[in-house]
């Protein structure tokens, strides 16, 4: 059997950087894109592959750059294009790729594109955003609703129409139904793989095409009374509308023009909807984002279902890939505890196909509880009256060291965000010289990964069906297996693996403290243990 796996993205590890909390070289407790590259050596000594950053284009900062005012620069408060190019030209020489954020949904409303479509009704950019006139009654032309909370529709009074926001109304929705929008995206592309960049993350890809009739949404049957205003309704005319594929495919030309560029899709859909963005032939998202270990719960039983449910429905020469956590997603420490993020990471380190880590879950890093009148998030601030939707605790800066201001910023700067209480016990610094730590278990597992061809190109089964709280499967490549057996509870399990597999060696464990020889009829798992095991040869 011969790997038909050969590109970058498929067999590396890819690391999300939120710009703002990583690491502040300018003093102004704002990470930049300097702290990046000053922290590139730690990168690197990850076993990543690839980092990718959230917006850091020139923006007003009223969703924290997801509202562009220039697609084609960077902000001054991340740096400049001098230093952006500087960054590119230091990680690939460490064999570091880079991946930028697109955000082609919408703009600021300070771009210089949307201060000319609402100058006037005849202006020549009026159609690259969604202007509707009013109800025949007044108000919103429709039901439709904001991710942020109240209608998704603003009035401008100078010229008597709603423009659409599915987001802040600050942040106004361009028309991709108009090609002209569709190029200025496309070059936007280019501007940036002409840089080196090597790919992108495309923010709310699902959402560029909007129903052409404009149609209310009908109404949710599983709408309960305190949950955000945007569930109230089924979004048959706002997400996943057909055209929005012959955008995506426009998309993948350019970079398929380039060698060995790439785009993942930030798409929240059920797998049978989420397949549809890889395209017919393939032709579309190199990677759909896959978001169940994010959005389910956290045991065995749901989490085998999941994996089997998403290997099953994959296209025929479709690349899996995996999330833990993102910059808008309750850290896994958090949802799991500590204890299980070490499972969660081996779980995630060992799936069939491409990783994708959030900065800081390599040391445990939790949501941090921040007092309201420090929020930041306008998520949060527009639905105080709604529990967590604010995305502020999963966004704090990253503990370097047990410093004043944790080694993100100078003592005497007050960082953008609070820092974690317990950041001078989980940082960096501390977990370097702690043996059993969790950044040395990431570690453990990057370079296994790495050096383990039947867990970078082996195929998936999964095993064990017991229903007690152990998942395991097996990876195999070319008569090498691994198997990965995981312990989703606190207390002791034993499990039957197979009647054909009767021993192995262990080759790590979530407690660093296991290896060699082990029988594997039965196999026990002490506490929140996970462990990956040679079968035969590795």
């Amino acid at each position: 059997m011969t790997s038909d796996i050969k590109h970058w993205w498929q067999t590396g590890i890819i690391y999300q950087i939120y710009p703002r909390s990583f690491m502040d070289a300018s003093g102004d407790g704002v990470g930049d894109i300097p702290g990046i590259i000053e922290r590139l050596d730690y990168l690197t000594s990850l076993g990543i592959d690839a980092i990718w950053l959230s917006p850091i284009y020139p923006s007003p900062m009223a969703d924290f750059g997801y509202d562009i005012s220039d697609y084609t620069d960077v902000n001054p408060l991340f740096g400049s294009l001098a230093d952006f190019d500087r960054l590119v030209e230091l990680a690939h020489a460490r064999g570091l790729h880079v991946i930028l954020d697109l955000v082609p949904n919408h703009t600021s409303s300070q771009h210089p594109w949307f201060l000319e479509s609402r100058a006037s009704r005849d202006n020549p950019k009026r159609d690259w955003y969604i202007w509707r006139d009013p109800a025949p009654h007044g108000g919103p032309p429709n039901n439709w609703q904001s991710f942020f909370g109240g209608d998704a529709w603003a009035f401008d009074e100078a010229t008597g129409q709603y423009y659409l926001h599915l987001f802040l109304k600050e942040q106004p929705d361009l028309n991709y139904r108009n090609p002209a929008v569709v190029e200025a995206l496309l070059n936007t592309m280019h501007f940036w793989l002409d840089r080196g960049v090597d790919g992108f993350r495309v923010d709310v890809i699902w959402l560029m095409i909007k129903d052409e009739q404009f149609r209310d949404e009908p109404d949710s049957p599983t709408y309960q009374p305190g949950r955000p205003d945007r569930h109230r309704h089924q979004h048959i005319y706002t997400e996943d509308q057909v055209m929005v594929h012959d955008v995506i495919r426009a998309m993948r030309r350019v970079l398929d023009g380039y060698e060995e560029r790439m785009m993942v899709g930030e798409i929240y859909l059920p797998y049978e909807r989420l397949m549809t963005y890889y395209g017919t032939g393939l032709d579309e998202c190199h990677m759909p984002f896959n978001f169940q270990l994010i959005e389910s719960p956290w045991s065995a039983e749901i989490v085998r279902g999941l994996v089997d449910s998403y290997e099953a429905a994959l296209p025929t020469g479709g690349w899996p890939n995996w999330v833990l956590g993102n910059h808008d997603r309750s850290r896994i420490a958090t949802r799991a505890g500590r204890e299980q993020a070490r499972v969660a990471m081996m779980l995630l380190l060992t799936l069939r196909g491409t990783p994708t880590c959030y900065y800081g879950d390599e040391i445990g890093m939790v949501d941090v509880d921040i007092p309201v009148e420090k929020w930041q998030d306008p998520a949060g601030l527009q639905q105080k009256d709604i529990k967590g939707e604010s995305r502020d605790p999963e966004r704090t800066p990253m503990q370097w060291d047990a410093s004043p201001k944790a080694g993100f910023c100078p003592s005497d700067v007050e960082p953008w965000l609070p820092l974690a209480p317990d950041y001078h016990a989980v940082n960096v610094a501390v977990e370097e010289g702690e043996p059993g730590s969790m950044l040395h278990l990431f570690r453990r597992l990057t370079a296994l990964r790495r050096g383990t061809l039947a867990l970078v190109h082996g195929s998936h089964r999964s095993l064990n069906a017991s229903g007690n709280g152990v998942y395991v499967y097996e990876r195999a490549y070319e008569g090498k297996r691994v198997l990965v057996a995981l312990n989703f509870t606190a207390e002791e399990r034993t499990v039957e693996v197979s009647a054909e597999t009767l021993s192995g060696d262990i080759l790590v464990s979530t407690h660093l403290d296991r290896e060699g020889p082990e029988s594997l009829s039965p196999l026990t798992l002490r506490p929140n243990e996970g462990i990956i095991v040679a079968v035969g040869e590795v």
